[in-house]
């Protein structure tokens, strides 16, 4: 058995890897059309993961575990990422909606405001028409998602997570 990840032999779904991370160089015009011919021949020539890294080891965004001196990190069961907690417990399209609420009602009641102050009294409070059933459907979905843990479904999102 190779005690070296270079040593290892590589298998067909490695050599793809690498065959779509020499096409994308390819798209950026990192590598000219002759040079992306000669190094995907080489991939799928190529025996071992040392070979491999090779064809891309001039290339950013790559850099073989092999010779890294640090060791990665095994995921823990209670190991949580801050920021994947708070995506969960408030999702973009939640946010989206609730954001969408409050500058429409805040819009409204502005407009309430200068006409109140220019007819010298108060008058009939009507951005609660505007308020009031849109946000008891927000509260609605807020409470479906949040108690029930039930998203809507893909094709019914406007915001989506990503």
């Amino acid at each position: 058995m190779a005690d070296r990840r270079e040593d290892l032999r590589a298998a067909d779904v490695d050599r793809q890897f690498v065959a779509e991370r020499l096409k994308a160089a390819l798209d950026e015009g990192r590598l000219s059309l002759g040079e992306y011919d000669d190094r995907l021949k080489e991939t799928y020539a190529a025996r071992t993961y040392g070979d491999l890294d090779g064809i891309l080891k001039d290339l950013p965004g790559f850099h073989p575990t092999g010779g890294s001196q640090l060791e990665p990190k095994a995921p823990m069961a209670d190991d949580r990422d801050e920021r994947g907690d708070a995506e969960r417990s408030n999702p973009k399209w939640l946010v989206g909606i609730w954001s969408a609420w409050l500058v429409a009602v805040s819009v409204n009641v502005v407009i309430w405001a200068l006409v109140s102050l220019s007819a010298g009294s108060p008058v009939y409070f009507w951005p609660m028409w505007v308020a009031g059933p849109w946000g008891a459907v927000l509260l609605a979905s807020t409470f479906s998602v949040k108690v029930l843990g039930k998203d809507p479904p893909e094709s019914q999102r406007r915001y989506r997570d990503s």
